[in-house]
């Protein structure tokens, strides 16, 4: 089962900010054990769509912190190192259309951290600061997927620069 838990982002502007969606829905895999009858998006998932957000943001703006890439670089891709502070403060269920919103708060050479939360009709459900560590990746087809994966949730999206 893979785990993608971004639906759409709704907006990218490097070295700032990013927002996106993830509608749940009944059909989703993990909710039939959590929990049976009384389905909830477990909290490490909703972390985890904060996190997929929030590497997209980390790699577009490690991208546009490098004023003069050396030949023949690889792309850096976000890893999450570390998820600070986090709080959970209202249940997450289907039919719920979670608005994510992550913030850089400080962008270091090969790690980034920003301030993540997710909110349902206006209430916060989620909130963490999240900090990822920026590598080298030497496959491919690790940037293939990571860039389809991004066109996707960027379609539409006037301006999207892509990592």
């Amino acid at each position: 089962m893979r785990f993608i838990l971004l639906d759409r982002v709704t907006e990218l502007v490097p070295g700032e900010r990013a927002r996106g969606v993830k509608c749940v829905t009944m059909s989703e895999d993990f909710l039939a054990d959590h929990f049976p009858g009384y389905a909830v998006m477990p909290g490490v998932l909703l972390i985890e769509s904060l996190a997929q957000l929030g590497g997209l943001l980390a790699e577009c703006s490690a991208k546009r912190s490098d004023s003069a890439p050396r030949e023949g670089a690889r792309v850096r891709r976000a890893i999450l190192a570390q998820i600070d502070r986090a709080k959970f403060e209202r249940m997450v269920v289907p039919g719920d259309r979670v608005e994510l919103e992550v913030t850089l708060e400080q962008a270091m050479e090969g790690a980034a951290r920003v301030r993540a939360e997710g909110t349902v009709d206006g209430e916060r459900a989620v909130r963490c600061t999240l900090t990822f560590a920026l590598r080298e990746v030497p496959f491919e087809r690790v940037h293939a997927e990571r860039r389809a994966l991004y066109e996707q949730w960027t379609r539409g999206l006037e301006g999207a620069e892509l990592p």
